[in-house]
């Protein structure tokens, strides 16, 4: 039976580099909506709930609906592509997304606009799964450049979503935020020309078992981001029987052995960690400026929106260097990005608000850098049959990790303390818990670093002891 490995290498042979580059753009362009669409309703949040008259843990739904299916959503996609062709993915996909948004434009009510976003997430997580499948699948050789691409098109999408949101629902209203992402439309029919024609594989979905994670999941998140603690049973319960079928079921959803794998399992911890500890400061960081600086929401987004666009710049970078050093070096070079904005924004909290954007710039280039890494290091130590689900896992840590380190900062900054652990911070009073928040970070992304490379080390050297 024909190997995916060589169904790639062929496609790589037969796509030209003028495809190549129409197939990226495309990609791309359909990730910056789909990455805008969860940013850019984060700002009118406000607005929606004066609209309809709601309370804030109403209204939230509008966000935190999202988040879930969307979070889901990327794991099912990534497994259908195992078997699915890509191309039929995203046409299904991309036609879901544009269906809401078209049905949250004209929602007479609440209800209305929550099913809009919760059918808008089911077919923009198609294209956030599928976009990290594709460098491997149809460009091989060039992966980590690619992948660099990709991650500095979230990057840039994350930054101008909400300045972008802001704009429109201010100078329009908050119901053409969902008019925007109907533009998707536009491109599927070039996605038909363009991309690869593959056929459909053997194999069968467990349907349970993705049924029980979706709701392990759900449940989950939930727990993170309403603190109801009953969730939390119900997650464990799901958890239980999805482990349950996975180790009974002859075709299960997530086969077991994927977990033996110790560097794709290293990775996923690792990489849980890192976005955990980003989030938590792109979560902080409006707090900060809004009570520490006094900024409102548009000069906040001003302030933030340098550090975006050198992301969405230095990402190409990431893939370069992650082609000519490996990913493992550029996953090490994140973290010491990461570890040096942290010390500086703990000890330049409390001055003007331009130097905090210019420091930003520095935590920021390092989000494409530990994506870039990460996503070619799992998709290089995956075995081919097992990629999408893979890839899947990857997309879902990557949400569950958001949700963890907004939860848990959120927790924190409730805290208030006099004692700095840093003592070169210009931090005064309310400022020095932020100030110390930065400081466990560094801490944190220095066990990570120290978690990876002793993991992956024991795991060569066991390799290399089992070969002699």
């Amino acid at each position: 039976m024909t190997t995916l490995a060589g169904q790639m290498n062929s496609v790589e042979s037969v796509l030209s580099k003028a495809e190549k580059r129409k197939l990226l753009f495309l990609i791309c362009s359909v990730l910056l909506f789909s990455v805008m669409n969860g940013t850019m309703f984060m700002i009118a949040v406000p607005d929606i709930a004066k609209s309809f008259s709601l309370m804030p843990s109403q209204v939230s739904w509008v966000v935190t609906g999202y988040i879930i299916l969307y979070a889901i959503g990327a794991l099912m996609y990534g497994k259908l592509a195992d078997f699915y062709p890509l191309k039929t993915l995203l046409t299904l996909g991309l036609c879901l997304f544009a269906t809401g948004s078209i049905l949250g434009f004209f929602a007479p009510n609440y209800l209305t606009v929550i099913f809009a976003r919760l059918v808008q997430a089911s077919g923009a997580s198609s294209i956030v799964a599928l976009v990290f499948i594709v460098p491997t699948r149809y460009f091989p050789e060039e992966r980590g450049r690619v992948l660099g691409i990709v991650s500095s098109t979230m990057a840039f999408a994350s930054g101008i979503g909400p300045v972008l949101g802001g704009f429109i629902a201010g100078a329009l209203n908050w119901q053409f935020l969902f008019l925007i992402s109907v533009f998707v439309l536009l491109t599927i029919p070039f996605f038909q020309m363009w991309m690869p024609k593959e056929e459909k594989k053997e194999g069968k979905v467990d349907i349970l078992g993705a049924m029980l994670i979706a709701c392990a999941s759900a449940s989950l998140i939930l727990v993170i981001t309403t603190f109801v603690w009953e969730y939390f049973v119900s997650s464990l319960i799901f958890l239980l029987l999805f482990l349950w079928r996975i180790h009974h079921h002859p075709e299960p959803f997530i086969h077991p052995d994927l977990f033996k794998n110790i560097p794709f399992r290293t990775t996923i911890i690792s990489f849980f960690f890192a976005i955990m500890t980003m989030f938590g400061m792109m979560f902080m960081l409006p707090l900060l400026l809004s009570e520490v600086n006094g900024l409102n929401t548009l000069l906040i987004g001003l302030t933030l929106f340098p550090g975006a666009i050198a992301a969405a710049y230095t990402g190409k970078w990431a893939g370069i260097l992650n082609d000519l050093w490996g990913s493992q070096q550029v996953i090490f070079l994140a973290f010491s990005l990461m570890a040096l904005g942290f010390f500086l924004l703990s000890t330049f909290i409390g001055t003007a608000a331009w130097v905090i954007s210019i420091i930003v710039i520095i935590s920021y280039i390092a989000f494409p850098f530990i994506q870039t890494g990460t996503a070619s290091l799992i998709s290089s130590t995956l075995p081919s049959h097992v990629l999408g689900v893979g890839m899947g896992i990857y997309n879902l840590t990557n949400f569950m990790a958001g949700a963890f380190g907004s939860a848990i900062i959120g927790r924190i900054l409730d805290y208030q303390t006099e004692i700095k652990l840093n003592p070169l911070t210009f931090a005064q009073f309310e400022s020095v818990m932020y100030s110390n928040v930065f400081i466990g970070m560094i801490g944190l992304t220095f066990f990570n670093v120290c978690f990876l490379y002793f993991s992956l080390r024991l795991n060569k050297i066991h390799k290399q002891e089992r070969f002699y």
